[in-house]
C-alpha cells in the first residue's frame, strides 16, 4: 500500500502556469505530482482554489476544467465537510495558521496522510505527531 500524501493548491498552480520566473518551481512541481510511489490526496478546497487562480491567470474555463479532470484522475478527491471545518478551527487555534491553511491540514489529517506538500507552512514541521510539512521547493528531499 502506498503512503498517502496531500498536495496543496500552490504545487498544482506551479505545474499548470507557464511562467519564466518560476521555471524551477514548475519543474519540481511537475516532478512531484508525477511520482508514483505514493497516493496523492486533494480536497474540494484545492480544486476550487486551483480554478479561481487559473481564472486570474486568464486560462479558459474549458482548459481549467480539462486540467481538473486530469487532477481527479490521478488523485483521491475528498470533500470538505462540516467535520473538516470543525477540525480546522481547532488546528487554527492550536497552531495559529490561517483558516485556509488549517482547512488543508485538517483534510490531510482526516485522510491519514503522512506528508503535506506546500510552500505555505513551515518546512519540516510535524502536525499532531503524524503529518509532516514539506516544502518541495527548498533543498530538502521531497
Amino acid at each position: 500500500m502506498k503512503d498517502k500524501i496531500f498536495v496543496d493548491t500552490n504545487i498544482f498552480i506551479y505545474s499548470a502556469v507557464e511562467d519564466n520566473f518560476h521555471l524551477d518551481k514548475r519543474n519540481k512541481a511537475v516532478e512531484l505530482i508525477q511520482r508514483e510511489e505514493f497516493e496523492i490526496v486533494i480536497s474540494t478546497q484545492v480544486i476550487n482554489e486551483f480554478y479561481a487562480i487559473l481564472i486570474k491567470n486568464k486560462i479558459s474555463d474549458a482548459e481549467i476544467q480539462e486540467r481538473i479532470y486530469e487532477l481527479i484522475e490521478n488523485a483521491v478527491l475528498v470533500n470538505v465537510i462540516f467535520k473538516t471545518m470543525q477540525s480546522a478551527w481547532k488546528i487554527r487555534e492550536r497552531y495559529g495558521f490561517s483558516y485556509w491553511d488549517s482547512l488543508i491540514v485538517a483534510s490531510a489529517l482526516e485522510c491519514n496522510c503522512s506528508i503535506l506538500y506546500t510552500e505555505d507552512l513551515q518546512d519540516g514541521q510535524l502536525i499532531e505527531k503524524k503529518l509532516k510539512i514539506i516544502n518541495p521547493f527548498t533543498n530538502a528531499t521531497t
